[in-house]
């Protein structure tokens, strides 16, 4: 498996990807110089083509760099604070909100509604963002029709869904296992966004697939040593799975929250896409609370606040700080969509993994095995194949 995923870097990646010409063979005049030349050239072609498809990712990162900082220079001051305090936004408020789920469940928290309900109970934070706009821009509330609101009812219970998966996951996995699991969701963005959307697959989305599935595959073979003390091999095994569904739902949800830009409302700007965020938002709160109602959830609050290690002030501001830092996530990523471009936010992502990772190992004591270490390298990897594709792909001719 290990010489499977190194061939596959070193060799089959970067040809395609970066589409290295063939290595040329030097012209001699003489025929004496080639016999002396053959094992020499029969050696430097992979020499060569390794260097080079090395020089060439190095100068595709390097001239995407450039250009966001020159249109980042162009652009007037307010556009500069926004789009810092929305990518500090998604470097720091994603990682928070999740590592905040796992002190929950590590300081003596045990329901699974209640860390749910908490991730969506922020929504009103970006009504606040929501409302200003409209008098500042001057527009009125796009109209509510019955389709429309069918579609936020719907991806407001997958979201609901969503949510209570990924809670499974924190549950039973270590924060950093987590967060690398979860980098899968743009594996199923891509193959959602192909079917449901029609958006096309190139050949930087097939390797970004194959490369973050394997290191998905890497965390696998080293389930026995990841894992708090407690954590029978059922519950692990129960924490992969759901993290892994919950990935695709995301990736299912993120397809339809498209297809309901392109059919629906016909048109996607800032504030339709807040006014999107706060109607799924709110929807999965309804349902996420209807679930905690019926589970007795707000009664076991007051049990899990009382044995909380930390005490019942912390409890409280733990389920605060979670709401509030996954919404104030979603606004970053939303601002860095509509200031930047995608493959902006590709970057940040790929950057929130390690980051995650890092401060679950510093903060919760997360094993961190060379197994994981190889996993964190390939899904960095499988972002940068997919960045860097999608970026000479956007490029006008």
């Amino acid at each position: 498996m290990f010489l499977f995923i190194i061939y596959y870097l070193l060799f089959i990646l970067p040809f395609p990807l970066l589409h290295i010409p063939p290595p040329q063979v030097p012209h001699t005049t003489s025929m004496d110089n080639k016999e002396e030349d053959a094992p020499h050239n029969q050696i430097q072609p992979q020499d060569s083509s390794a260097a080079s498809a090395a020089s060439s990712l190095c100068e595709k990162i390097t001239e995407l760099t450039s250009s966001v900082l020159e249109t980042f220079r162009r652009k007037p001051v307010s556009y500069r604070i926004l789009l810092v305090l929305s990518s500090a936004a998604m470097l720091t408020a994603f990682p928070a909100s999740s590592l905040l789920s796992r002190l929950y469940y590590s300081d003596g928290g045990q329901s699974k509604w209640i860390i749910s309900w908490a991730a969506v109970a922020g929504w009103p934070l970006t009504a606040l963002f929501l409302i200003p706009a409209y008098f500042a821009n001057r527009i009125s509330p796009t109209p509510l029709s019955l389709k429309l609101l069918a579609w936020y009812i719907l991806l407001g219970f997958l979201s609901a869904a969503d949510n209570l998966m990924f809670a499974w996951a924190y549950a039973y996995l270590p924060a950093s296992t987590a967060s690398l699991l979860a980098a899968s969701s743009l594996v199923f963005s891509s193959l959602f966004g192909y079917f449901i959307v029609k958006n096309r697959i190139n050949l930087a989305s097939v390797n970004a697939i194959v490369i973050i599935t394997a290191g998905v595959v890497v965390i696998a073979l080293d389930a026995r040593s990841d894992r708090y003390e407690g954590i029978t091999d059922k519950q692990y095994t129960l924490g992969f799975v759901w993290d892994i569904l919950g990935s695709a739902l995301h990736g299912l949800i993120f397809a339809l929250s498209e297809l309901v830009f392109i059919k629906v409302l016909g048109r996607r700007s800032f504030h339709v896409v807040l006014e999107q965020q706060v109607m799924v938002s709110f929807a999965a709160f309804a349902f996420t609370t209807l679930g905690l109602v019926v589970q007795k959830g707000f009664a076991e609050m007051r049990s899990e606040a009382e044995r909380f290690a930390r005490g019942g002030s912390s409890y409280a501001q733990v389920l605060f700080w979670a709401a509030v830092t996954f919404q104030l996530g979603v606004l970053g990523g939303t601002g860095v969509l509509f200031l930047a471009s995608t493959v902006f936010a590709g970057v940040l992502n790929a950057v929130r993994v390690p980051l995650t990772s890092i401060a679950a190992v510093v903060l919760f004591q997360d094993p961190m095995s060379g197994f994981k270490i190889l996993s964190l390298v390939i899904t960095v990897w499988g972002f940068g194949s997919y960045i860097v594709g999608h970026s000479s792909a956007n490029k006008p001719s």
